[in-house]
């Protein structure tokens, strides 16, 4: 029997292994991602939402308080004329 035949390893190839744990890995992470990347979009609706309902809010004020503005010019006007 030759003896470097029996001491020489088979050769492994722990390349092709560990991209095939990392592929794993990542396939069981993706459900996970894609739940999060759900979650921030949700977050940003709702905040866009937000912005929007604040911003209606803040015009029905403005022309709310025009309108009593004008009233008091009105008022004004009226109690200079009398």
């Amino acid at each position: 029997m030759n003896p470097t035949l029996t001491e020489t390893p088979a050769p492994v190839n722990t390349g092709a292994l560990k991209s095939r744990q990392n592929r794993n890995l990542a396939m069981q992470l993706m459900p996970e991602a894609l739940a999060r990347a759900h979650v921030q979009q949700r977050l940003q609706e709702a905040e866009s939402e937000r912005r929007g309902h604040r911003l209606a809010a803040a015009r029905r004020m403005q022309r709310r308080a025009e309108r009593a503005s004008l009233r008091a010019r009105r008022a004004l006007a009226m109690a200079v004329m009398q």
